[in-house]
């Protein structure tokens, strides 16, 4: 079974030609899901040669596996299984041949160039601005779209409901610089957000990831909960015993903000008043913002 999301990096590649860079593939898919895909299937960061996503990738292993793309560590390659399957889901033919029309001629540098100055924000973390020839005006752009330093302080944030680039973002738009997982085990089936992944990724955002996880809450402790009055009863008790058994663990965020840091406390929830994250805040005595 193929996603839909699987399928278009199968079409595309066809519309393609069958085999892609790796740097130029991400930018085709990049300029597609902008000029075609109303919910992007996708999303990207700005990563060291411009936007890229790493969910994409995780679907390229998916498909390797599979036997729908070749094991490449250079390009993106179809089978033959590829490109049947390809044909045979040919929903968005029509759109990717006028794209193909548009921008296939467009590789290396030149695709580059495209996506710096017409999306300045994915060029705010690339390592290739110096040596591209972008006029004054467009490196002024990518300048202003690079996040401002913020002052430090204490924030939050839920993985629920959203990719690990849309996430990043948040992160990197509000220039946090620790992200503290406040997590007891921090295993998710969601891909990015286990403990490994999640280290792996902050560490190439120039985030620094740490885990606290004696500030958990016991998986047992959470089920059955149905209302507000259910998560604030939890959290009471939690207030009552993990936090006032861990000061040291509360310390190590105090530290970390009065030497310059601005941390990010996360978990799973989306909203914080059914996590247990915004009771760490309220410890901590900061004036949090939840992203």
């Amino acid at each position: 079974m193929l996603f839909k999301r699987q399928r278009l990096l199968l079409q595309l590649l066809d519309g393609l030609g069958g085999s892609a860079g790796h740097t130029d593939f991400q930018k085709w898919l990049f300029f597609y899901i902008q000029a075609h895909e109303p919910v992007p299937p996708y999303e990207f960061l700005p990563y060291r040669f411009g936007g890229f996503s790493f969910s994409s990738y995780a679907d390229k292993r998916r498909l390797i596996q599979k036997g729908f793309l070749a094991d490449n560590d250079q390009r993106w390659q179809l089978t033959n299984v590829g490109r049947d399957a390809a044909r045979t889901h040919a929903d968005r033919s029509p759109h990717i041949a006028a794209f193909c029309r548009r921008y296939s001629a467009l590789r290396g540098n030149e695709l580059i160039l495209e996506q710096y100055k017409r999306f300045p924000y994915y060029a705010s973390r690339s390592t290739l601005v110096e040596s591209l020839p972008l006029n004054p005006e467009d490196r002024k752009r990518i300048e202003s779209a690079c996040p401002a330093p913020q002052e430090p302080g204490l924030l939050t944030i839920g993985y629920e409901g959203r990719s690990l680039e849309n996430y990043l973002n948040a992160l990197f738009r509000d220039a946090v610089t620790i992200l503290c997982d406040v997590r007891r085990i921090p295993i998710s089936r969601k891909y990015g957000f286990s403990k490994r992944t999640l280290d792996s990724v902050c560490e190439q955002m120039g985030i620094r990831y740490e885990h606290l996880p004696e500030l958990g809450i016991a998986s047992a402790k959470r089920r059955r909960l149905l209302t507000q009055t259910d998560y604030d009863r939890l959290f009471e008790e939690y207030e009552r015993t993990t936090l006032r058994q861990h000061p040291a663990a509360l310390d190590k965020i105090r530290d970390w903000i009065a030497e310059g840091a601005r941390v990010a406390l996360t978990c799973y929830e989306q909203v914080p008043a059914r996590c247990h994250r915004g009771r760490i805040a309220k410890a901590l005595a900061a004036n949090t913002r939840h992203l």
